[in-house]
């Protein structure tokens, strides 16, 4: 899993080839701390999918610019393209199941 910023969000996501999961969170966000150990397991075992997070407030501009209102909010990317969004604490399974529908 990799941190990004605004200004990598179009190289490692935008410009990316294949699968790429977005989560967007921050270090005060409980659920969004709870996430991370989820999205990292996920990571390893997944090689199909490109695991990225931004922090909200490190990070605003990409925050706006996808509405977000409500943290963690985990989007999915393929080829560049925003294929969907879930909003709030979701189980490994729920993930796993949602990326590989994608893939």
């Amino acid at each position: 899993m990799k941190a990004i910023t605004d200004s990598e969000f179009e190289a490692e996501v935008l410009k990316a080839k294949g699968l790429v999961l977005v989560d967007f969170w921050a270090e005060w966000c409980g659920p969004c701390r709870q996430l991370i150990p989820i999205l990292e397991e996920i990571s390893k075992e997944m090689g199909k999918v490109k695991i990225c997070k931004i922090n909200v407030d490190e990070s605003p501009d990409k925050a706006a610019d996808f509405g977000i209102r409500s943290i963690p909010s985990v989007f999915l990317f393929k080829d560049g393209k925003q294929l969907d969004v879930k909003v709030g604490m979701n189980s490994k399974s729920t993930l796993v199941s949602w990326i590989e529908a994608n893939l």
